[in-house]
């Protein structure tokens, strides 16, 4: 039987333990200099906390491409969202149904849908070079235009959450961005060496260690900041931190991780083939949700989770080369999200001609 070193383990655990201290410090400094600006709570989460809370992913994936560990630095991020939407959001509903907003259905949804597509279709050729982190990252540029105009339309005061109420000088706000930054460059180098030794040691592809050790790793600061929105009873910032999340990894991180790597990223068979193909679902499955009634429910928690559990299973099952792994991903492929998809488009048509009636 195969023991890890300790020494991996002990680096793993302080690049996880570092990065939930750094994003910490980065959501809650970034938090009150947004609130100081008079910002709508959506708009806060997704742009401040969204981009604060998913700077880890974007300190992973960059030393990955540099350290030509590119399934890790792809792997994370798609990992990342498929968490980020099934866990997150379903443990959030689980602590109070979630409300979502108006503009969420009509603009950043939909916009998700479009960017999953985008990163799907540009790795159809089982790369990601500099043209195309170019291509992401003008998208980023453009859905970050839209946010603008936005907050224009919507500026007022806000106190999104309690570390917010009293805004701390600018200046003060800025200096503990940088330290939080600082923890998180430190975290993602160890937490990324940590993650090739455990890969090693256990003889596990670099695709598998990216899509769950480090995109679980990476989610956690996102996962605790949509935890405490939701008790706090922000659920504007639980919903938005996770799609404005979700559109930085894959516009933003990706984008740049794409850009600056000295080769090209290349995306292996079996993401195209599965991992790529539930990372879209997972997007398309949020808009009939989200729109049937405008909030999340604990059912549809449940059932988020519920999903996360399958896919979990079959990467578990897929690494240890059971049997059971190629079943269970015909199932989920050609049956469980099919019909899935047709019973939410259901619910969706009733919901609006309810709305409509």
């Amino acid at each position: 039987m195969t023991t890890l070193p300790w020494l991996s383990l002990l680096q793993l655990s302080g690049g996880l333990l570092l990065l939930i201290i750094g994003a910490e410090l980065l959501v809650r400094a970034a938090v009150r200099l947004a609130a100081s600006l008079g910002v709508r709570p959506l708009l806060v989460g997704l742009t401040v906390v969204a981009f604060g809370s998913s700077a880890p992913q974007l300190a992973v994936s960059v030393q990955a491409a540099v350290a030509e560990n590119v399934d890790i630095a792809v792997g994370s991020v798609i990992g990342g969202n498929i968490f980020n939407t099934l866990v997150t959001l379903g443990l959030s509903a689980l602590i109070m149904p979630l409300r979502v907003s108006r503009q969420l259905i009509r603009l950043d949804i939909p916009l998700m849908i479009l960017a999953s597509l985008l990163v799907f279709g540009l790795a159809f050729n089982e790369q990601l070079g500099r043209f195309d982190g170019l291509l992401m990252l003008s998208a980023f540029a453009l859905y970050l235009g839209l946010l603008l105009r936005q907050s224009r339309h919507h500026s007022h005061t806000v106190q999104p959450l309690a570390v917010a109420r009293q805004p701390a000088p600018w200046l003060s706000s800025l200096a503990w961005m940088g330290l939080g930054l600082a923890l998180l460059g430190i975290a993602g180098h160890l937490l990324l060496d940590a993650a090739v030794d455990v890969a090693t040691e256990l003889g596990l592809s670099e695709r598998i260690i990216g899509l769950t050790v480090v995109a679980v790793g990476t989610s956690l600061p996102q996962l605790a900041t949509s935890l405490i929105a939701a008790v706090c009873g922000q659920r504007d910032i639980a919903v938005g931190n996770v799609i404005g999340g979700n559109l930085f990894n894959l516009l933003g991180v990706l984008g740049f991780t794409a850009l600056i790597a000295p080769a090209p990223l290349s995306v292996s068979p079996n993401a195209l083939a599965f991992d790529l193909p539930v990372m879209l679902g997972v997007a398309l499955l949020c808009w009939p949700v989200f729109y049937s009634g405008y909030r999340i429910t604990r059912a549809e928690g449940l059932l988020f989770l519920g999903l996360y559990l399958a896919y979990g299973l079959h990467v578990v099952w897929f690494t240890t080369g059971m049997p059971m792994a190629e079943k269970l991903e015909r199932l989920m492929l050609f049956f469980i999200l099919p019909a899935l998809c047709a019973f939410l488009l259901f619910s969706t048509r009733r919901a609006w001609r309810r709305q409509h009636s």
